[in-house]
């Protein structure tokens, strides 16, 4: 298979996994490329091998911010797990040996 079909494969599955905010963001970068978009009632479709490399990078950058702020998002919830059972739950057991 040709590389560049394979990476437009790809930008297609990623993008069809996001958030259907973050999917309309995406198509905010297309329509003020001038991108032909076509919708129908089943979603919106875009030939991404009419697209140009510069709107391809552009979607490529975006993707990688969402993955980053997901990974960023993960990584705070852990943290405010961890808060909670180090200093929530402790003064739980605390208040119930002390009654």
């Amino acid at each position: 298979m040709n590389n560049d079909f394979i990476k437009l494969k790809n930008l297609q599955e990623r993008v069809e996994q996001l958030s259907k905010f973050n999917q309309i963001e995406i198509l905010k970068i297309l329509h003020s490329s001038k991108v032909m978009i076509n919708e129908n009632k089943y979603g919106c479709h875009i030939n991404l091998t009419e697209v140009s490399n510069d709107v391809i990078e552009e979607m490529e950058t975006y993707l990688k911010y969402v993955s980053s702020q997901e990974i960023d998002l993960h990584h705070i919830e852990q943290q405010k797990e961890e808060f909670k059972h180090t200093f929530f739950d402790k003064k739980k057991n605390y208040i119930s040996e002390q009654t």
